[in-house]
C-alpha cells in the first residue's frame, strides 16, 4: 500500500531543508500543528501525516494485532522516514505521539537529530514510587466510558484535555477531531495508551531532547514532565505557560517558540 495514501502525508516547507516530522496525539490528526508549522517553513522540510485511523489517513490499513502496542506506531513512523528518505529527522510528537517518537529514536537512534516532546507521559497510571496522575480505577472508568459511549465522551473529555475554559471554541476544535476517529480504533488506540509503561526507553534515549511541559496538564501533569526530563540525559525542559493538554492549539506561537529556542 502507497504509504504516502495510508498516512495522508503532506509536505511543506523547503523540499532541500532538514526534515523536521510533526505527529499528532490520540484522537487528532495532523491539523493540530498547522498553527505551529508556518514558524518553521521557510528553513526546514516539514512532514505531516495521520496515524492510521485518524484523520484522512486509509482506516482499511488499520490493523487490530499490528496496533496493540506503541511498537506498531514506532513502525509507521520509521517506515514513513524511511519512505521519504529522511535522515537526522526533527522529530516533533505531541502527546502520546512523544513516546511513539522515544521508541523509533530507541530503535534507529541515526535517524533523528532531535527530538521535541510535546506534554509527553512515559506511564499514565500511578506506581509505587512513581506518579503518572492516575489511578487503575481513573482509567478503568475512562475506557469503561469510550466504550460506551464514545462521542459523549469525546463531548465530556475534550475540555477537560483542552484546560482552557475561558476559551470554549478550543474545546469545540479538539472534541471535533475526537469525532472525526472511528470509535473502534479510537477505543484501542485509548487502551494502548493509557496502559503503556515506557519508562526504561526513556534511559535509552541518546538523541538530544526538549520536554514541553504545560501548566495544569491534567493528562500529563508537571511531576510526569520532571520525571522525563530527568530520565533522559542530557535534556532540556521548558515550561510553558500555556495551560491544558495541547499547547499547539492553544498557544502555537508560544509553542513555535519553545521548539525554535531547541532547533536552531
Amino acid at each position: 500500500m502507497d504509504l504516502a495514501a495510508r498516512h495522508h502525508i503532506t509536505e511543506l516547507g523547503r523540499p532541500d531543508g532538514p526534515a523536521m516530522v510533526f505527529a499528532h496525539g490520540f484522537g487528532c490528526d495532523q491539523r493540530m500543528w498547522l498553527q505551529v508549522v508556518p514558524a518553521f517553513a521557510d528553513r526546514f522540510r516539514i512532514v505531516l501525516f495521520d496515524w492510521v485511523g485518524f484523520g484522512r489517513s486509509d482506516a482499511t490499513a488499520y490493523d487490530f494485532d499490528r496496533y496493540a502496542t506503541l511498537d506498531g506506531y514506532a513502525d509507521d513512523l520509521l517506515g514513513i522516514c524511511e519512505h521519504l528518505g529522511l535522515d537526522d529527522v526533527v522529530f516533533v510528537g505531541h502527546s502520546v505521539a512523544s513516546m511513539i517518537g522515544v521508541l523509533a529514536a530507541v530503535r534507529e537512534p541515526d535517524r533523528f537529530a532531535k527530538l521535541v516532546l510535546v506534554g509527553p507521559s512515559p506511564r499514565y497510571l500511578d506506581d509505587e514510587g512513581y506518579v503518572g496522575g492516575f489511578a487503575a480505577s481513573d482509567i478503568d472508568d475512562l475506557l469503561q466510558s469510550l466504550a460506551d459511549n464514545y462521542l459523549g465522551w469525546s463531548r465530556a473529555m475534550a475540555p477537560v484535555i483542552m484546560g482552557n475554559d475561558d476559551r470554549p471554541a478550543l474545546a469545540v476544535e479538539l472534541e471535533a477531531a475526537f469525532c472525526r476517529a472511528d470509535p473502534r480504533i479510537a477505543e484501542q488506540f485509548a487502551a494502548v495508551t493509557f496502559r503503556s509503561d515506557n519508562r526504561d526507553e526513556l534511559r535509552e534515549v541518546r538523541v538530544p531532547t526538549l520536554v514541553l511541559q504545560c501548566t495544569d496538564d491534567v493528562i500529563a501533569p508537571e511531576v510526569v514532565g520532571e520525571y522525563v526530563h530527568a530520565a533522559i540525559a542530557g535534556s532540556r525542559i521548558v515550561h510553558l505557560e500555556a495551560t491544558g493538554h495541547c499547547p499547539n492549539l492553544s498557544a502555537p506561537e508560544e509553542t513555535a517558540a519553545a521548539i525554535a529556542g531547541f532547533v536552531g
